[in-house]
């Protein structure tokens, strides 16, 4: 599993959006270590203009249509 190395909201009151980007970046690297992000993104390897998208992206779109598909 990814390390969480931010610190705690209450230490890091002068800075909330430093933190929550250290929030995010370590969520995004576990979600994209994920078996589901994984094999999300295998399917659409069809689809060369993967390779020209970011991470931060990717897993937008990963979790918008994982989102999508659980509220059918």
């Amino acid at each position: 599993m990814s390390n969480f190395n931010a610190s705690s909201p209450s230490e890091d009151n002068a800075h909330p959006l430093a933190y929550e980007t250290q929030v995010w970046d370590s969520l995004k690297r576990a979600i994209a270590e994920s078996s589901g992000f994984k094999g999300w993104k295998i399917e659409r390897e069809v689809d060369k203009r993967l390779a020209d998208i970011s991470l931060d992206t990717l897993v937008h779109t990963y979790l918008r249509e994982t989102l999508e598909t659980l509220a059918y």
